[in-house]
């Protein structure tokens, strides 16, 4: 029966009040004499109650404990292991860091790839824990399962239906049509991209710090320091990239301190409470109820939607002029798109949106979450920096090709350790989730239709099952192969599957710019940490992963930046 009526193409409240509708008109009809007294109105709303009354039992109280074939399943029961009647698990999806509690489960329940437990009002999720299970759902059985309806449409707000909001067939079209943008050949010639903007990055902050220094008693060497907000700055950079490299057009957010995108998107993504409950309150109930609730974040994210709709509407129709009136040697996203004729201008700007939110938001956040580790990790930001300035070119010295910088900074072992070290501990998307259209099996467990299945690359990425015991450790020697002189790039950083590492997903819903983000992010990083020293603003503060969608710094990355001492 669940899966039955999960699987309906009606929503269930209108089934029960047809199949009420349906059996006052039988009996008022039909047996007349049965009710004489009574109407069609209030039988229907007798036979309303008594059928969602007797669904509400059926649903809450006896299928998950008696029908239910996945009750069998490992989970974590009881109250002491944060289960409550009707609630089930459910407040956990308030918990932070978001995927902590599936880690949790992880360590706690033994299993064979699939933990099962209950959400809200004791919803069915399963959560995936091994290769087998992740690779049933990803790619053996990939187009079994969809993103949520409800998750799509929350989304849809800000991203359109680009690649990542599309499913089945229309998800084939534009991935097969998208895919040349990010080809290896193409991410190797954005590479000088990625090396100036990274540059304009250290001179922007420079200016900041010459600006706002502290104290002469705090100099070190006579060199002055300042503390400043690392994530703003980055958003400021990442944009400038994806500007350059996907629309062919210099956005100059570095430059700009008042920039429009960056504004609009650090609005929609700053990790607040509210924003937390209001992205809660989008999967549990109808977005038709919560819009009508005078909440003005309501009111915001329609204001903000709008915007980046707009700026991206304009966006295309000066690309399509452009391309008319000059020839441009430089390929971008945008110009692959308009140059297939495969999309209209209503896609663009759904792609667009997509790619500038996915394109800036990922990097940026890894690469704060980068400089907050090697800011605890003296050790580690001294070994990169050696490694760094023995290898590296000076990005103030003349410009190199794309060839050249692509081979150097994709050769060194410590800067991909430092780089794929921490997409594994912050993965910028925590947690997401699959729902099965149909009846399917993960690892051999028959599974109905309508059930949830979580992937959380948090947990998976530290589970000790898969990465040993020290698989919370920042450790970047784990992607070093040290067996060969000069060490290489270890590419499985020591666990036995590639599913170990979720942070990029796998299969034919995986990110289609890893190559773009990781090429991106080495830039950033050796350039970065050959220009400055960093620490913790405040030493004893205690990062706090938060965020609604993406995992950022729940107060922001304050470090304190110095100059390195002598000429790079």
């Amino acid at each position: 029966m669940n899966s039955k009526m999960t699987a309906s193409p009606i929503p269930l409240p209108l089934f029960l009040s047809l199949v009420s509708a349906a059996e006052s008109i039988l009996l008022l009809f039909v047996f007349p004499h049965a009710l004489p007294e009574a109407t069609l109105k209030s039988l229907f709303l007798i036979f309303a109650l008594l059928n969602f009354g007797v669904f509400a039992v059926w649903r809450v109280f006896i299928y998950p404990f008696f029908v239910n074939p996945l009750r069998h399943l490992p989970g974590p029961k009881g109250i002491s292991k944060g289960e409550y009647p009707l609630i089930g698990h459910g407040f956990t999806m308030f918990s932070r860091p978001p995927g902590g509690h599936l880690l949790r489960f992880m360590k706690e329940v033994q299993n064979d790839g699939l933990i099962h437990f209950r959400g809200f009002f004791n919803a069915d999720r399963l959560v995936l824990t091994d290769p087998r299970a992740l690779a049933d759902v990803l790619v053996h059985n990939s187009y079994d399962f969809e993103k949520p309806p409800w998750v799509r449409e929350f989304l849809r707000q800000f991203l359109g239906d680009g690649l990542l909001m599309t499913e089945g067939e229309e998800h084939k079209f534009q991935r097969k049509h998208i895919m040349p943008a990010f080809s290896f050949r193409h991410i190797k010639e954005l590479y000088p991209i990625f090396w100036q903007k990274s540059f304009e990055l250290t001179q922007a902050i420079a200016a900041e710090i010459y600006e706002n220094p502290e104290a002469p008693a705090s100099e070190k060497g006579g060199v002055p320091s300042s503390v400043v907000e690392i994530n703003h700055w980055a958003n400021k950079a990442t944009m400038d990239i994806i500007g350059l490299a996907g629309l062919g057009r210099d956005i100059q957010a570095l430059k700009n301190s008042d920039d429009e995108l960056i504004k609009n998107y650090e609005e929609i993504l700053e990790p607040t409470a509210e924003k937390g409950i209001y992205f809660v309150c989008n999967l549990l109930f109808p977005q038709r109820i919560l819009r009508a609730l005078p909440w003005k974040i309501n009111e915001r994210v329609r204001i903000t939607s709008n915007n980046l709709k707009a700026i991206c509407r304009q966006f295309v129709q000066e690309k399509k002029q452009r391309m008319k009136t000059q020839s441009e040697d430089q390929k971008d996203i945008l110009s692959v798109l308009i140059e297939s004729n495969d999309f209209s201008d209503d896609s663009l700007v759904d792609q667009l949106l997509t790619f500038l939110a996915a394109g800036h938001e990922t990097t940026s956040s890894a690469f704060t979450w980068i400089t907050h580790l090697l800011a605890t990790h003296p050790d580690i930001q001294n070994t990169l920096r050696e490694e760094v300035f023995s290898n590296l070119p000076s990005p103030s010295a003349s410009a190199v090709s794309g060839e050249d910088i692509s081979a150097l900074l994709e050769s060194l072992p410590y800067l991909n350790g430092v780089c794929t070290e921490t997409l594994r501990l912050f993965p910028t998307i925590p947690v997401s989730s699959r729902i099965s259209i149909r009846p399917t099996t993960i690892s051999g467990v028959p599974i109905p239709a309508g059930i949830q299945s979580i992937i959380a690359p948090w947990a998976i990425n530290r589970s000790p099952t898969l990465w040993g015991p020290d698989s919370e450790v920042f450790r970047p020697e784990r992607w070093i192969d040290y067996s060969i002189s000069p060490p290489g790039i270890n590419g499985s950083g020591g666990a036995n599957s590639n599913y170990a590492f979720s942070t990029f997903i796998q299969g034919p819903r995986s990110c289609i710019g890893e190559r773009f983000a990781r090429a991106e992010l080495r830039a950033l990083v050796a350039v970065f940490v050959g220009k400055y020293e960093m620490e913790m603003a405040n030493p004893n503060e205690v990062v706090k992963p938060a965020g609604t969608i993406t995992l950022k710094p729940k107060n922001g990355m304050r470090l304190r930046l110095r100059a390195v001492d002598g000429e790079w």
